[in-house]
């Protein structure tokens, strides 16, 4: 599968590690009345889908960047590729 990282061009996912959900970008707070609840849901439950799905990446044996990779898990078909740092800060400006 190769992963086209939006600095480097394509690499082979060989070079990255899945991390899981990208929803971890979003990590509850940790002074909110129901913080324990909030934790569990965010260690614990994960989606499992079919079809497309956004994925945390680590770029481990290149530049150690984390990627936001959107991806089809029935077919592996990799439709997007953003740096984590751009969707986090996307995400904060939205909030």
């Amino acid at each position: 599968m190769i992963i086209n990282h939006p600095l480097l061009g394509p690499r082979d996912a060989q070079e990255f590690t899945y991390l899981g959900d990208a929803s971890l970008i979003d990590r509850p707070d940790w002074q909110a009345e129901d913080a324990a609840d909030q934790f569990h849901e965010y260690v614990y439950l994960r989606e499992n889908p079919a079809g497309l799905h956004k994925e945390l990446w680590f770029h481990e044996q290149g530049d150690r960047s984390w990627l936001v990779v959107t991806r089809n898990t029935v077919t592996h078909e990799i439709t997007n590729v953003e740096l984590a740092r751009d969707v986090a800060r996307a995400r904060g400006r939205s909030k």
